[in-house]
């Protein structure tokens, strides 16, 4: 049984997520296309983590900024139905809350985000006390949260310095310019979980294989989340791939890889191996695309027991936190 108030503290962006399915064709400037269902829903990679984490039987808390509107309540509503604890998120009357609008193709998206408030939460924002209620500190979204992406590095080696394990998923750099400063931050992440284009991009190599070896030699865990191919990680200077579990009727891909995170994270703070946390990232991924949005299909523990069962024929087994 944890000791800490929190098994898991979450530093990140919230915002909404606006998604839009059964289009009728890719959007073209002057035309208007008609979608056949829209979903408005907790969105932002580090509130699914949350949430998704929470559904998993974790006690998480939540540091982030939001404005003080529609969407903001919307955002508090939506974690608080998860359990996850929201007093230490910021409101701020100035500012309005993020916003992102998906649109799905298949097992594809495209999205256009308005930033908002999560541009503002900075590390002044986060105190030793927050952090010390933690066992396990999550970072995502490095490139849409300027003001503190640039003390990234500090905020990891303050939470090491207090006992705490820590994660980072880097996500889509919206410029392109995939400056990360990765020899800074690395040394002080215990698990760094970009995805093969990310993680590509970070590096400037073609080839994940190069990538995967060049950053490992920088800090410790680096995990690929490699879609419908699955996960891989280093072991004794080799790579080993997890496979994925196939879902032959995805309703959508939106969250996946952040539900890959939430089983990675929930099986490591068991103290799990490295394997054994790449393939149930890889069931929770899968499970993730069975119901539209990043959270839908992460009711609770119980319905996602019955949906494993169902469709991979998989017990889900968790260590009591």
């Amino acid at each position: 049984m944890s000791q800490k108030e929190f098994d898991v503290l979450v530093v990140g962006e919230l915002n909404v997520d606006l998604i839009l399915n059964g289009i009728d064709g890719f959007p073209e400037m002057g035309k208007e296309k008609l979608a056949d269902d829209l979903t408005l829903t907790l969105g932002s990679s580090s509130a699914i983590f949350a949430s998704n984490l929470s559904s998993l039987g974790a006690n998480v808390g939540f540091i982030g900024k939001i404005g003080d509107d529609l969407f903001g309540h919307k955002v508090l509503a939506e974690l608080q139905k998860k359990n996850v604890s929201t007093d230490l998120i910021i409101k701020d009357k100035s500012l309005a809350t993020g916003v992102t609008v998906a649109l799905n193709y298949d097992e594809d998206r495209a999205m256009v985000t308005h930033q908002g408030a999560m541009t503002e939460l900075g590390i002044d924002d986060i105190t030793d006390e927050q952090l010390a209620k933690a066992r396990h500190l999550h970072f995502s979204s490095y490139f849409l949260q300027p003001k503190i992406a640039k003390d990234i590095s500090t905020l990891m080696k303050r939470a090491k310095a207090l006992g705490l394990t820590t994660s980072i998923d880097p996500q889509w750099d919206p410029e392109e310019k995939w400056d990360m400063n990765l020899d800074q931050v690395l040394p002080h992440v215990d698990v760094f979980l970009p995805n093969q284009a990310e993680l590509v991009n970070l590096t400037g190599d073609k080839d994940w294989e190069v990538s995967i070896r060049k950053l490992q030699q920088k800090g410790n865990h680096v995990i690929v989340k490699l879609g419908s191919k699955g996960s891989a990680y280093m072991h004794e200077g080799e790579i080993r791939q997890e496979p994925s579990f196939y879902n032959d009727e995805v309703v959508d891909a939106i969250g996946a890889g952040d539900s890959f995170n939430t089983g990675f994270i929930r099986k490591f703070i068991d103290g799990a191996s490295i394997k054994e946390c790449c393939r149930f990232g890889n069931l929770t991924g899968a499970l993730s695309t069975t119901n539209s949005g990043g959270t839908n299909a992460f009711t609770d523990l119980k319905a996602l027991e019955s949906i494993a069962k169902e469709k991979f024929d998989l017990e889900i087994n968790l260590t009591s936190l």
